[in-house]
């Protein structure tokens, strides 16, 4: 039945690694994607509407430069994305203009989702490029981004992208056949897993870590990518982009790939784009109270169960808050700077105006910008 539903998504984020997309190192391979493209192109025509975040650029790069192996420095790598995305950017292009379709090179950074601002203008654009039924492709801005915002792995970009345009599947494209038990490669006897809840804790063992050569992300990420996506609704795919008919499988709800599923309450469109900051400009110490009232009634967080505030942040930045044995509870944007809020933790609402001379609101965050983890 969970394939039979994913059958009938019509929005779907699709994601290919660099390890596929330059066939180990090689080079683009031009064949493959245009194998994709073509399968891309079938879904289109049965009424899905996609989306593709592709990564690429820095292998692209390292095999135009000649670099067997992936640089360390931020300039040279930014050096090997900006020389690999003119390629990446042609192939894709041209492969879709094959069958008449239109697409749409989009370059964001982890700023570029964490301003509110901004990630409305984000999901706007790909909003309405979907609307002309043009095909975003969407990448890290690897070219200008600092090590401070990098998302890490496209993995993650193709959760949030999923978050950002309310997509119902996110596929992710990988030179393994899906999720296993254990890791294949040292575990013969291990056995793929067709179908679970991303939200599964047992799920975290299995995934181990295996970053590769060529990118950032291993099966750990893709787990968490699963887990951000669901936040939003989306169910996620992982699945061996070297399968013959890969998507157009998943479409016809074959069982290929693990299928991991989202829990049945997707979140309002705010919390999704809080839940999807992954950068926290400071850390609330929570007490067992506070930390019970967040968890089991949603309310919004008062001075008076703060007991300890650290880093260095302002009005309206994302804050993390975490309960007595140092646990994630929540996270949100803080009404109050760092210094504020030192001066007020642990004391009523009733005294801010007296300690800072004004009431700027009576909750540190406000439970419209919080998200419990």
């Amino acid at each position: 039945m969970a394939r039979s539903k994913v059958a009938l998504s019509k929005r779907w984020v699709v994601k290919i690694g660099s390890a596929l997309l330059t066939d180990d190192g090689r080079g683009l391979d031009r064949e493959a994607i245009a194998g994709w493209v073509a399968q891309m192109h079938s879904l289109r025509q049965r009424g899905v509407e996609l989306v593709l975040v592709s990564s690429g650029s820095v292998a692209e790069g390292m095999a135009r430069l000649g670099w067997k192996q992936r640089p360390k420095a931020m300039h040279d790598l930014q050096a090997a994305a900006a020389v690999g995305q003119m390629g990446l950017v042609q192939a894709w292009e041209q492969s879709f203009q094959r069958h008449g379709v239109h697409t749409a090179q989009v370059l964001v950074t982890h700023e570029d989702l964490s301003d509110r601002k901004r990630y409305l203008n984000a999901r706007n654009t790909l909003l309405a490029l979907i609307g002309h039924d043009v095909v975003p492709v969407v990448n890290e801005n690897d070219t200008v981004v600092t090590d401070e915002i990098r998302f890490g792995d496209n993995d993650t970009l193709g959760a949030l992208t999923a978050n950002l345009v309310e997509a119902e599947l996110l596929v992710i494209l990988t030179d393994q056949e899906g999720m296993f038990d254990a890791d294949p490669r040292q575990n013969s006897s291990a056995k793929l897993i067709s179908c679970a809840k991303a939200s599964d804790s047992a799920l975290h063992s299995m995934a181990g870590g295996g970053a590769g050569v060529l990118g950032r992300g291993g099966m750990a990420t893709k787990l968490r990518a699963a887990q951000l996506a669901a936040r939003s609704g989306a169910a996620t795919v992982i699945a061996g982009g070297r399968l013959p008919a890969v998507l157009e499988r998943i479409q016809e709800a074959d069982e290929v790939g693990t299928l991991l599923l989202a829990d049945d309450t997707p979140m309002a469109a705010r919390k999704q784009w809080l839940a999807g900051h992954l950068q926290m400009r400071g850390v609330l110490t929570l007490d067992a109270g506070a930390t019970k009232a967040l968890r089991e009634k949603g309310v919004s967080l008062l001075p008076v169960g703060v007991r300890e505030v650290k880093g260095n942040f302002y009005r309206g930045e994302m804050v993390a808050c975490v309960d007595p044995d140092n646990q994630r509870v929540a996270c949100g944007l803080v009404n109050y700077s760092a210094e504020e809020a030192r001066q007020i933790m642990g004391l009523g609402s009733e005294n801010i105006a007296a300690i800072l001379g004004y009431v700027d609101e009576k909750e540190l965050i406000h439970r419209d910008n919080m998200v419990v983890l």
